[in-house]
């Protein structure tokens, strides 16, 4: 069911941060996976596994500037993107015209019950409170399809619990893998493949993916 929930405060500040970097944020970002051979492994296979479904529907949340929402319509999936930022949605929608791009939080997604084959999360949840979590991930299992699928990236620790920090944009989390695959099993989903690699930052926390099925 389609709910319509407050925006918070850590939401607009959010919200605002990246609408200011809009430009040199994708500037950054748009090429930035021809670096990154895992993370490129991990879309290719999520991209294969949703067309097994047989619904190729998927939401990239959290889109920015859209690149990744590109790169799933080139792997054969009815891919669209959904941002927080209203400008990060202009500048994807400008970049990807032939592409569709909405604003919208992860948390009260304009999407109906069971309609997606898959859910693209791509560090897009690394700013939402551990508290809020839960209820975000119930949103993504909301409207997936039984056995769509989720990938989800994001800042990994070693550490036993998550661990708050001055992301470049806005306040973030890292977060343990096996704590944040609890939290999946919560929401309804099974873990079936995790990579973590290389350290995403000076900080030495590591690029981590989860890719999650629906019961």
């Amino acid at each position: 069911m389609l709910v319509s929930l407050p925006v918070t405060r850590h939401q607009e500040e959010t919200r605002a941060a990246y609408d200011g970097v809009v430009e040199l944020y994708a500037s950054l970002f748009a090429d930035r996976l021809e670096t990154q051979p895992f993370a490129r492994a991990m879309l290719g296979t999520f991209a294969e596994l949703v067309r097994g479904t047989g619904n190729p529907r998927a939401a990239d949340v959290g889109c920015g500037p859209g690149h990744l929402t590109a790169m799933l319509h080139d792997l054969g999936l009815d891919a669209f993107g959904l941002d927080l930022s209203p400008a990060m949605v202009d500048h994807a929608r400008r970049a990807h015209p032939a592409l569709r791009f909405a604003e919208a939080r992860m948390e009260a997604l304009p999407i109906e019950d069971r309609a997606l084959g898959g859910v693209l999360a791509h560090y897009s949840m690394i700013h939402t409170p551990p508290e809020e979590l839960p209820a975000l991930l119930a949103e993504q299992a909301r409207v997936l399809a039984p056995g769509g699928l989720l990938l989800v990236s994001f800042f990994g620790t070693d550490g036993p619990a998550p661990i708050r920090f001055d992301h470049k944009v806005a306040p973030a989390y890292s977060w343990p893998a096996d704590r944040f695959a609890d939290l999946l099993a919560g929401a309804g989903f099974s873990t079936f493949a995790r990579l973590l690699h290389d350290p995403a930052s000076e900080r030495g926390f590591l690029d981590t993916h989860l890719m999650a099925r629906l019961s």
